[in-house]
């Protein structure tokens, strides 16, 4: 019986009421009984909604951050959501998954225990044929990688893993490591059959081909953490002011990071034919007059303006100005 009554059958109810078909005590007594509910013990639910709808956050983020980096190296479109977080047990899990597939182990240091990145056939051999070369198509039939597509996607799988760090990064420090590849799931045993464990389904689109691909973590991998997986620790953690050591890395990496610089000693136009008539000795006017200050590029902005000169037998510029933000829109 559905718990919503629709209008027909409240007005049916009242109109037993008035007429004294059902007594309004007897119903009072019936509400008041306890409730039983059904509850397998041979499936514990581990993870409460709240510590689920975390972990959707979590894989969220990832999704976001994983095909952002699956676009840029495939050159290709690529999008991924989340599809689905459930509670199984390992064996349910396992037994759903096709023979042979693509299974990456892996462990989530400091945490203890394996868990599993699955990746779906069809979305693993496009991923291959676009890192070959290919177009990007999925493969005729489902078949066993050969040695070298195993090199290929134990190194293209750490790297997708080492993205799962700053979603984290708010409950917990990791650092996925990828232990090793499986193509037979029944060779996959990373914990007891009866274990229940948290599927994450990705759904992905690579170009045309649409597939799933399947993060399995066992409730023993995360049950030290497993009571701050709460959105009010997650979003306070990812909010608190960082570190001075942290700030401190942060700055230190931008004091030596690399730009390109560059002087435009003066800008002309010319035709082609101009350019193909060129030979040596031949003179091009430049807009810049001899005594006008040369422009020092930082990047694609104009940032100082400065003047030559010799130092040490070099050629050099010597900065005459800063160039303010009204100048650099000018």
């Amino acid at each position: 019986m559905s718990e919503i009554l629709s209008q027909e059958e409240i007005d049916a109810l009242l109109s037993a009421l008035n007429k004294g078909e059902i007594d309004a005590e007897e119903l009072r007594r019936e509400q008041s009984k306890k409730k039983v509910r059904v509850y397998d013990f041979r499936r514990p639910n581990k993870f409460s909604k709240d510590q689920v709808h975390t972990l959707q956050v979590i894989f969220e983020n990832y999704a976001r951050t994983l095909g952002t980096y699956l676009s840029a190296q495939l050159r290709a479109p690529v999008q991924i959501e989340v599809l689905s977080v459930e509670q199984l047990t390992y064996d349910e899990f396992i037994r759903s998954l096709p023979n042979p597939s693509i299974l990456c182990i892996f462990s989530m240091l400091p945490l203890e225990g394996t868990a599993l990145f699955e990746i779906n056939p069809n979305l693993g051999f496009v991923i291959l044929d676009r890192l070959l070369g290919g177009p990007g198509l999925p493969s005729d039939r489902i078949r066993a990688l050969t040695e070298i597509e195993e090199t290929v996607i134990e190194r293209f799988g750490q790297r997708m893993l080492s993205y799962l760090e700053e979603p984290w990064s708010s409950i917990i420090q990791i650092e996925p490591v990828l232990d090793h590849i499986e193509t037979n799931p029944q060779f996959t045993q990373i914990v007891s059959p009866s274990e229940m464990v948290v599927i994450i389904s990705l759904e992905s689109r690579i170009g045309d081909v649409l597939g799933i691909m399947n993060i399995c973590i066992p409730f023993l991998v995360l049950e030290p953490v497993v009571n701050k997986l709460t959105v009010h620790y997650y979003y306070s953690s990812a909010n608190k002011e960082k570190s001075s050591d942290h700030m401190q890395a942060i700055k230190s990496r931008l004091e030596n990071a690399v730009l390109p610089v560059k002087v435009v000693v003066g800008r002309a136009v010319i035709t082609v034919r101009e350019l193909l008539e060129l030979s040596v000795g031949d003179v091009i006017a430049l807009e810049r007059g001899v005594n006008e200050d040369f422009e020092v590029v930082i990047g694609q902005k104009t940032k100082f303006l400065g003047v030559p000169g010799i130092v040490s037998n070099r050629m050099s510029v010597k900065i005459s100005r800063v160039m303010e933000e009204e100048d650099e829109h000018e």
